[in-house]
């Protein structure tokens, strides 16, 4: 390791929410810390700023990276004590140790699992490369399904974006991820709920669930993913309606934003949330929840007081601070 600042590889194409790029938000937060120096790449699209490290050849060697086979990345990058991955690239590192962030679940769940994904993961474990669980339950869930020793996983939650405080929302703003069959089943009812309040259902929702809803001929104003953020400035009540196979980001942002919170009570959900949103362990209880988290003032100011509480421990500068450790701790580790 260096004997100044500790040097980090970080691979910005990485975990991308429906806020931004949480990589991008890493590397900012890390930056200010002014504890380490960057290296900022990309393995999958070309170098977007002066800032970032043109990998030579990255097209060659992206599809091969996917396999964790091909090239490492000593030679392609300026000397570094780490390097730091989170998206489908982990390319095999020889003389580095490699940090790779899971913060996606389904390519390893049931039905969806992709074989691909998982030979990868395995194979970049077997060359020393520590695998970072964005929760203790999704740590549970990697070493059980990957088949990896417990040694090799760690909890670390991703940077959650910073975003502004909503003040005068008035929308229900529900944010569908992997449960679609579940939204279309409670949306007649949420839209009665709307219709009842003066206010509207506006669905965030990938391009397949949105043509759904708007086959369905539900009152719901659907909105794409790259919208999120415009549509938790003008929310009343976030409802999380989630597989629990991703970090809730978007849920601890609408913590962030001092805005009332719903949420399924996943085991994720019930690690990060509790105490913070209200969450609900089976369908009968959404709407009673709702009307009460809706119009109960004194509720919705404990919970808001609450929620931006909890969302303290997942700001950016938050992740920097424990990416930070994990580095030295990696570092020490890899050397010793």
């Amino acid at each position: 390791m260096s004997s100044s600042a500790l040097r980090v590889g970080l691979d910005l194409d990485g975990s991308l929410e429906s806020l931004g790029n949480s990589m991008t938000d890493l590397a900012d937060a890390l930056g200010r810390t002014g504890q380490c120096e960057l290296v900022r790449f990309r393995s999958r699209t070309s170098s977007r700023s002066p800032d970032e490290t043109h990998l030579a050849f990255r097209g060659l060697w992206s599809p091969l990276w996917r396999r964790s086979r091909g090239r490492s990345l000593e030679g392609l990058l300026p000397d570094v004590d780490v390097l730091h991955v989170a998206g489908l690239a982990t390319p095999p590192s020889v003389t580095i140790p490699l940090v790779i962030s899971v913060d996606d679940l389904r390519p390893l769940r049931g039905e969806a699992r992709t074989h691909l994904r998982m030979t990868q993961l395995r194979r970049a474990v077997e060359r020393g490369a520590i695998l970072v669980a964005s929760s203790r339950s999704a740590s549970h869930e990697v070493i059980n399904v990957l088949g990896v020793a417990r040694s090799r996983v760690v909890v670390v939650p991703p940077a959650v974006p910073v975003v502004a405080s909503t003040e005068s929302g008035t929308d229900l703003v529900v944010n569908i991820t992997g449960v679609d069959e579940l939204f279309l089943s409670l949306a007649p009812a949420l839209t009665s709920f709307a219709a009842e309040h003066c206010t509207r259902v506006v669905a965030l929702a990938s391009t397949d669930v949105a043509q759904r809803i708007h086959q369905s001929g539900l009152h719901v104003t659907v909105r794409p993913r790259s919208e999120a953020r415009d549509a938790l400035a003008n929310a009343r009540v976030v409802m999380h309606l989630s597989d629990g196979a991703r970090f809730p980001s978007y849920a601890i942002a609408a913590l962030a934003a001092g805005v009332p919170t719903i949420a399924r009570a996943t085991a994720i959900n019930r690690e990060l949330l509790e105490g913070a949103a209200a969450l609900v362990g089976n369908d009968a209880e959404v709407l009673v929840t709702l009307e009460e988290v809706w119009g109960v003032e004194s509720r919705r100011s404990i919970m808001r007081a609450a929620g931006r509480s909890r969302a303290v421990d997942f700001a950016p500068d938050t992740a920097a601070r424990a990416y930070l450790s994990l580095y030295r701790e990696v570092v020490r580790g890899w050397t010793s």
